[in-house]
């Protein structure tokens, strides 16, 4: 039976590129995001529906075991990122922020742990943020921090919770990855910020998940891909 691996945030970017790396992989996949439509592919099944509501996290998981039996990979990949000075947050700010990164993550995540447990063994992978190492004075970034410092985390006390069941709970941490929600004028700015001078390509992002999935021996583990980001500056 193949294995199945859900992806949050799958519509675009990193997302859209883990789909198409587990499926390289010969999963199946469960592919969700707000906006996303139905695949091709017959081994992709679209469940559209924002994350941060907790229905939609429930019915991603319960739609993947009805269509495909099984999960055995869940990526955490839905986030959203808003740089503001701290003072000029709003209630709704930090409303859309914390029930993307933190409402979200909870929800998909338990029903996906309480699939995994059944069968005896899963892997969790949540992607974060190197900002929450490596603060810079140019990005602010105090929301970001908050949420995906609390998922980074997570993802210790999680693996080691559940370190005995066989399920594994790990992170990737990128610095600024080149993808269609930063335009072109940006990159030279955003290059600055990682100590090799560029940016980050979401491969290099799914090459850390891949190399994570198969690392059965890892847990816990908050991986960077971040050009040296949260080494220093």
């Amino acid at each position: 039976m193949s294995k199945v691996a859900v992806v949050t945030g799958a519509s675009q970017g990193i997302g859209a590129a883990t789909v198409a790396a587990y499926r390289k992989l010969g999963y199946l996949v469960v592919a969700n995001s707000r906006r996303i439509t139905p695949s091709d592919d017959p081994g992709v099944l679209a469940v559209p529906g924002d994350i941060a509501d907790p229905a939609v996290g429930t019915r991603v998981i319960a739609a993947g075991l009805a269509e495909f039996g099984r999960i055995d990979t869940l990526v955490n990949n839905a986030g959203i990122f808003i740089a503001k000075p701290f003072t000029d947050y709003t209630a709704e700010d930090f409303d859309v922020v914390t029930g993307i990164n933190l409402r979200g993550f909870v929800t998909v995540t338990q029903h996906a742990i309480n699939a995994m447990l059944r069968q005896g063994a899963g892997h969790v992978v949540t992607i974060t943020t190197s900002l929450t190492d490596h603060a810079n004075s140019s990005l602010p970034s105090a929301l970001a921090s908050l949420s995906k410092g609390g998922l980074n985390a997570a993802t210790k006390a999680l693996a080691i919770e559940y370190a005995t069941r066989g399920i594994r709970f790990n992170a990737v941490s990128p610095g600024v990855i080149r993808t269609p929600m930063h335009p072109a004028e940006t990159h030279e700015f955003l290059a600055g910020l990682h100590p090799m001078g560029r940016l980050g390509e979401m491969s290099e992002v799914t090459d850390a998940i891949v190399y994570l999935e198969n690392a059965a021996f890892v847990t816990g583990e908050i991986l960077h891909v971040d050009g040296g980001q949260s080494a220093g500056h």
